[in-house]
């Protein structure tokens, strides 16, 4: 499954972007898809994630009750709707999937656990 993000760009502290991850030629139904961010010099954090059927989300507390996450599987695409933006949003964010099954429940939250990634969208914030 190829991934593509998009949707990155700059706005002002208080804006609001969303995010999409495709997988054009593949099919998201059937995976968990999880939303990455990086900043320079460090390694990815984990950011929000949906199941494979839509009904489980999750969040990182730094923007819980800022960010929904949601899936359309008959478009095939995951969005990352992202609110009240803070320059501390700013980073390189990347969308990843995974259909296979995990032995703990936690799993979503590490990079390591997923097979598929898209390139990365740049997100800036300014203040």
């Amino acid at each position: 499954v190829q991934l593509q993000a998009s949707g990155g760009g700059s706005k002002q502290a208080g804006g609001s972007l969303r995010l999409s991850c495709a997988a054009p030629g593949g099919t998201l139904s059937s995976s968990g898809v999880g939303w990455f961010r990086q900043f320079p010099g460090k390694d990815r954090e984990f950011v929000s994630f949906i199941s494979r059927d839509g009904d489980i989300t999750r969040y990182a507390d730094p923007v819980r009750g800022r960010f929904t996450i949601s899936k359309n599987n008959a478009e095939n695409t995951v969005y990352l709707e992202m609110n009240r933006l803070k320059p501390e949003d700013t980073a390189l964010y990347y969308c990843a999937a995974d259909g296979r099954l995990h032995s703990y429940s936690g799993w979503y939250r590490n990079p390591a656990e997923y097979f598929y990634w898209g390139q990365g969208t740049q997100v800036t914030v300014s203040s």
